[in-house]
């Protein structure tokens, strides 16, 4: 199973450990390199065969929209999330024009980079179905056959389905989030999609005033 590999550009040593800490939380990321500066940080994007970049704005030696402009001019098409105190308006419009989609101000927590890395994480896993069929997979897929899907199923899927298949009594995606180090929103998402396979079901629970709590329980138990 896929662990997407992510560079974190930044010269503060101390966040610089912070953030690789949160990465190293999320089940489906690991840190295969840190850079302070921005000539470093052009290199090790090239030479490290990164899927992820973590990118500060501010560096010694030059700006963090200057590395993105000669990364991609080099071909780079990884995903990109900017964690930045710098909050000018074209700052902000230019990193959106250069394909970053998170842009995340510090200081933040580590659930609201793992909800970030949640969506690079399905981004890439869209990436990674997008492959050629052959001739017979064609047929399948043109008559509705068979589902065409890719043969590796994402990482951080089989771990909530066999936490929940340990839950006899079910449970909710705080809890299964809780136990995996995922946000709540993650958890839900890979629940929901563990019912839409038959995985799983779901039912509301009653407690006090307010929502129904969402409870899942796995059709795989026993």
């Amino acid at each position: 199973m896929t662990v997407h590999r992510t560079l974190i550009i930044e010269d503060d040593r101390q966040v610089a450990e912070v953030t690789r800490g949160f990465v190293d939380r999320h089940p489906e990321f690991s840190v295969v390199g840190v850079a302070g500066t921005a000539s470093g940080a052009v290199g090790a994007i090239a030479s490290l065969h990164v899927e992820l970049v973590l990118l500060d704005m501010q560096l010694p030696d030059g700006l963090g929209l200057d590395v993105l402009r000669a990364v991609r001019a080099r071909g780079y098409r990884g995903e990109v999330v900017a964690l930045t105190a710098a909050r000018d308006v074209d700052t902000v419009r230019e990193a959106r024009r250069l394909g970053i989609r998170h842009y995340l101000v510090k200081p933040f927590t580590m659930k609201t980079l793992h909800e970030r890395m949640d969506e690079v994480a399905a981004a890439l896993q869209h990436s990674a179905d997008a492959q050629e069929l052959d001739q017979g997979s064609v047929d399948k897929l043109m008559t509705g056959a068979v589902p065409v899907r890719s043969e590796r199923e994402p990482k951080t899927l089989a771990l909530v389905a066999d936490a929940l298949e340990k839950r006899a009594e079910g449970a909710s995606a705080a809890v299964i989030g809780e136990e995996l180090g995922l946000s709540r929103v993650s958890a839900r998402r890979h629940l929901e999609r563990l019912v839409e396979d038959g995985r799983a079901s779901v039912t509301p629970a009653y407690g006090k005033a307010g929502r129904p709590e969402m409870v899942y329980s796995s059709t795989q138990v026993g």
